[in-house]
Order: structure tokens, then sequence, then C-alpha cells
């Protein structure tokens, strides 16, 4: 069967079993099979290093110790390297990709993915999941993308046979086979499996509600995860395939639920949770799942479960054995952060805090004794690729120092995460402040009609990243920080609203391997949730809304579920995506609400009427019929989110800290 007609076979439920004489049909050699897997995910652009830190009690008396993990060129030659020793080994060798190689740094909004297509095209990858950020732009763009790279994108529950852009796209497939004899390696299709070669199979899995987290899809339309597996499993196994890799963008927790009640898959390789499984507290980090976690199948079977961190700071490596009916027998491996090999005491890493001598050779001694950690040399021709043809347009892009960061503010989805307290993001509710404060301007004000905006509402996943101790450049805020190019809305709701849907994205988020880009953060609202029962439920025990008077005076009034309240957010989350479902809900009959964005130094507002749905993605219905145009030749700014955030930082903030009253507080229980 053709592996690009299979989307709609699976759809229809008319995948079957290959019909050839028994004597043609492909059955895998009786013998045991072992082969290793790298694998990264999420890797956002990170096409340059990232910052980050060292801790140990063992390491500089217990010092923090700052350096750079990551980046392409890393990434890159440390694949060659697992490449390279399979190849010594004569041992069968993946190289896989979880999805959301797009969005995430300067890189991407200035090239719209050509960059990406470039750059993944020279890592070696045999295969990517298509990841929800992959549909940033639209389906025009997406293909472009597709054709250019040179390796296949998989999402077997993507039926793109209605979408113009994508429904004839080659490379876009359900799954690829690989052929293995030792560590030479042919991709193949059903009908020219070769009898004496072990053959693997990697299927793709995308989100089943992509709609909902991405509104850009287009035409296309997405099938059950855990359906869609099991007969695409059962279709592999049908034809004598027995050693099935699903390569997923789902997050952990998804990964998991599909090995749960799905037979037949062996190893799923996943993203879009960001998880680093494996234990990490031996650099200062937080402990995650362990790295391939085994799940039990119905009927008794065993699957491993692996994912690699985000931004490519780390890359996984899985050696899996198989029996000789295909099945697993042993799964084990890890994830490694790839570190630069300089180091500094200070977090402005100045040449003068450079570490060099016995501190040097003791930070070099310790990160030799770790297994999880290694200090890795950049492949120097993508790293010259990256500086000579992307960073000079890079650097004249991020424009002028808009304010000055007094210290590191370290941006986290979900509070007592990585490191931080209950509190969590000392970004996200600066990213709210400077919405509230724009939205509050008399030019908006009078485009809108309010005679206040009350609330700025956050999601977690919106802010990209963290902010450094330094200068702070315009294109920090609208290339990094906000890269999405939303522009703002403001409406009106009920205040039971607001509690609803701070109730449920909180719940959803106490799962500690949930997606958190869901989580509330605010400001001119604070609110406080206890977590009752461990990862399941729990309350909020205080919701209030913040009132100035005109000397600066600041109280705080509980919310009334009965009073109505303006709030601004992205037009993104007021539609409801990334489970903000009771804003959505409260649209459905009717609001009054208004799409912000700028026509030259004017400000242009889009009355909202409705929300409607359309297919399985949410939509609002204006009053004139149509909404911003925000295409490429159009002459509206509708990046509102961030210009929002650099005019706030622009005049009213000298030297950014963090905000004086912590907008969330989540106290959860202690994890076992």
């Amino acid at each position: 069967m053709n592996k690009k007609l299979l989307v709609s076979a699976i759809a229809l439920g008319l995948v079957g079993c290959n019909s050839s004489n028994s004597d043609t049909i492909y059955k895998a050699p009786f013998e045991r099979f072992s082969m290793s897997i790298a694998h990264v995910n999420d890797t956002h652009s990170s096409f340059d290093e990232v910052k980050a830190a060292i801790w140990s009690d063992f390491l500089r008396d217990g010092d923090h110790v700052y350096t750079a993990f990551g980046g392409h060129p890393r990434l890159l030659e440390a694949a060659n390297e697992y490449k390279q020793q399979a190849e010594e080994e004569n041992r069968s060798m993946l190289f896989l990709h979880g999805g959301d190689a797009w969005q995430g740094t300067a890189y991407f909004k200035l090239n719209n993915g050509k960059m990406n297509a470039d750059i993944l095209s020279r890592m070696g990858l045999d295969a990517m999941a298509m990841g929800n950020h992959e549909f940033d732009l639209d389906n025009e763009t997406l293909a472009e993308f597709l054709n250019t790279v040179n390796f296949p994108v998989l999402g077997a529950n993507m039926d793109t046979s209605e979408d113009e852009a994508l429904r004839d796209i080659d490379n876009l497939l359900p799954y690829t086979l690989f052929a293995f004899e030792g560590n030479k390696k042919e991709e193949v299709t059903l009908d020219n499996l070769p009898r004496d070669k072990q053959v693997v199979a990697v299927v793709g899995v995308v989100l089943e509600d992509m709609a909902q987290i991405s509104p850009n899809v287009g035409d296309v339309r997405f099938q059950s995860e855990i359906e869609t597996t099991q007969k695409v499993v059962d279709e592999l196994k049908a034809n004598g395939i027995n050693k099935i890799i699903l390569l997923t963008h789902l997050g952990l927790q998804r990964d998991i639920n599909i090995a749960e009640n799905v037979n037949g898959v062996d190893v799923i390789v996943g993203g879009h949770s960001h998880t680093l499984m494996g234990d990490f507290t031996n650099i200062g980090w937080a402990e995650e799942t362990p790295y391939a976690y085994m799940v039990t199948n119905p009927d008794g079977g065993q699957t491993c479960v692996v994912q690699s961190g985000e931004k490519a700071q780390a890359i996984g490596h899985a050696n899996v054995n198989f029996n000789r009916d295909g099945s697993v027998s042993s799964c084990s491996g890890g994830n490694t952060i790839l570190s630069s090999d300089t180091f500094y005491s200070d977090s402005r890493r100045e040449d003068s805090s450079m570490l060099t001598g016995n501190d040097e050779a003791e930070v070099v001694a310790f990160i030799d004794g770790e297994a999880n950690i290694a200090i890795i040399d950049e492949d120097q021709a993508l790293r010259e690729r990256i500086d000579t043809r992307y960073k000079p347009e890079l650097e004249a892009a991020y424009g002028e120092v808009i304010t000055y960061v007094a210290e590191d503010l370290v941006h986290e989805r979900r509070p007592n995460d990585g490191g931080t307290d209950e509190h969590g993001s000392r970004v996200a509710p600066i990213v709210g402040e400077g919405w509230l404060h724009w939205a509050n301007q008399a030019e908006v004000l009078a485009a809108t009609g309010f005679a206040q905006v009350d609330v700025a509402l956050v999601g977690a996943g919106g802010v990209r990243n963290s902010l450094e101790q330094g200068d702070l450049r315009e294109g920090e805020i609208s290339l990094e920080l906000l890269p999405f190019s939303n522009y703002l809305s403001v409406l009106e709701v009920q205040g039971s609203v607001l509690r609803q849907l701070i109730d449920e994205t909180v719940t959803a988020s106490l799962l500690d391997s949930a997606h958190m880009g869901k989580f509330p953060y605010a400001a001119g609202l604070r609110y406080t949730f206890d977590e009752t029962v461990a990862q399941t439920d729990g309350d909020i025990s205080q919701l209030q809304i913040r009132r100035v008077d005109g000397s600066g005076n600041v109280t705080w009034e509980d919310v009334v579920d009965a009073n109505e309240y303006v709030i601004t957010t992205t037009n993104y989350n007021a539609n409801g995506n990334d489970d903000w479902t009771a804003l959505y809900q409260a649209q459905e009959s009717g609001v009054e609400r208004y799409e912000i964005v700028l026509d030259g130094n004017n400000v242009d507002a889009y009355r909202v009427t409705a929300m409607t749905t359309v297919g399985d993605s949410y939509r609002p219905i204006y009053a004139d019929g149509n909404g911003p145009d925000c295409s490429d030749d159009s002459a509206l700014t509708c990046n509102t989110d961030a210009l929002g955030v650099i005019e706030y930082l622009d005049s009213e903030v000298d030297v950014l800290e963090e905000v004086e009253h912590p907008p969330v507080t989540l106290n959860l229980l202690p994890r076992s």
C-alpha cells in the first residue's frame, strides 16, 4: 500500500492486510536485534547555544558556574559521535526529531522557516514528527519547508486530503520504513521489503486536538491518537514488520497513555512537554521522569518511552534490544547535556569572571565525572554557516536598548518547577504589566469604549524565555520573548469566568507530566491555588483584583463572580486555545470584545460579537465580517502583544526588576 494514501485509509478505517501471496510476504528474521536511537525534540530554532548554569555541592564549594549548553552545531557534533560509535560497532542506528523545530528565536522570525530547513537538512536526521509550532505560519510556508528538507516529516493521524497546500506533499508521510543490515541502512516501502534484513517502522503521531492549539492548520484534519496508532501498528504487523517506533509530538503523559492503550509499539520517541528525562539534580536541575520509562501494554508487552528536553541543549541516546519475536527485551540510555568549554563565576559572563587554571580544571573534572553532561565541541562547518549566512541579520534586528535588567529573571511555566518557588515565572508577570499598561492608554480605551482594563492574563506558553541581566533590546522582546506576532484582545467577562479559567487551567497543570503552556499568569489580579490531591485536584483560596488610587496606593478586593471585569490577553488565548476553554464558552452567545492592532500610529479596534467553531478550531465572529489582515503585505502592525511590552519598558521602566506583588501562588503538595 502506498504510504501517502495510508493517511486517508486510516481515517476511513479501511486499512487491511497485505493481500500478496504468502510466499512473498515479508517476515522479520527470527533473530535478536539491537539498535541505538539518538533523538532530540522541541529545538525551537535554538541554532546558537543557550546560556545556562551548573550548580553542585561538589563544585567550587557549591557556587554556581555559568556556561552555555547546546546549539545545533554542538548537537550535530554529538550526533556524529554517536553515529561514529555505531559504525565502529556495526550497530543499527536512527537519529530522530520529536517535532517543534520551528519558532523560539529571532532566527525563525527573520527567516520564516527557511533557516530551519537549511540547518536541519545538514543534521543527518532520519525523520521528524510534525509539531504544533510547525503550523505557526500558514500551510503554504509549511509546504515550502517540507519540500526543502531532506528527511521525511511524519503524522499518521493527519488527513491532508482537503488542504490545497499540503495534500500533494510527497515528504509528509504517516510512517517511514528502514531496512538494516548491521550499520547499513536504507529506506524501503511495503512494496519492496527485503526478506533478509531487519525492517524498523517509524510512525508519526501528532496532537489530535492540534486545531485548538495551532489555529493555522488550514483544512488539515486530525484523527484519534490511540485509534490511529493501533490501526497503523496492525497494518504494519500484518505486513510482517514487528519493530515499531512511534515518533510523536504529544507530550509525555499522552505518550504514556498510548503505550497503556495500544499493543505492538516498541519505542516512543516523544516531544511537546519539553521533558528532560533523567535525574539532573547533580547539576542543580530538577529530577524528571526516569529515562527509558517502561510502560506495560494491554497485552502485557512493554513500550520504552524517551524524550530529550528542549532548545537543543541535550541529546538523548537509547539502546534498544529486541527478542527474536520483535518484542523489546531491554531499553536503556540517557540524555546528555551538551556543554561549552568556557565557564564563568558571574552570570554576566564578563571576561574578568572567566574561570582559568585550577578553577577551570575543577569544573572540567566535575563534568568529566558525570554521565549526563559532557563538554562537546561545535561542528565548525555548521557554526561557520550560521555565523556568516544568518547571524549578521540577527544582530542588526535587535534594535535599541529599552531598559536594563537588574538581575536574571527566570521564566518557568509552572511555579515550583525548574528551581522556582511557589510564585513561578518572574517574566510572565512583567509581560502582563506591559499589556495592562498599554491597554489602558487613552487611545486604546477610546477605540474600545471601555473605561479601564482591569486585568491582563498571560499564558505561560506564549512567553518563550528568561531575561538575562544586562541591557534589554527591542528585538529581544519582539523576536524572542513574544515571537508569535499576536495582537491583544480586550474583552469583558464575569468574575465567575476568571475563576473558572484559573481553576481549570491550574488543575490541568497539576499533573507533573502535563503540558504547562496553559498555565495562567496575570497582572492586576492575584490568586492562590492550593493542591489538595497530588497531581489531581485543588482549590482557589484567594482571587483578588488590584486597585490603585490616584496617589499610587495599592489595595486588593475579592473577585465577585457576578461582577463584570475587563481583561486583556492575546487573541490566541482570548479565543480559548491551549485549554483556555472558559473564555471560549463565555463568548459563544455574545461578547463585548475588541482586537487591537495599529494602522501606522493609529489604534484600530476590530469588534468581536461572538465565538464559533470552524472544524476543530475556535473562531471569532466579527461585527463587520472581517478581522485584522495580518498578512506579510498588510499595512497593519499586528504584534501588539510585543509592542505593548516594548513601549511599557521603554517609557516606564528604567531598571527592570520582578514585580512587587507576585500574581501567582501555587502551593503544591510534596512530591515523592
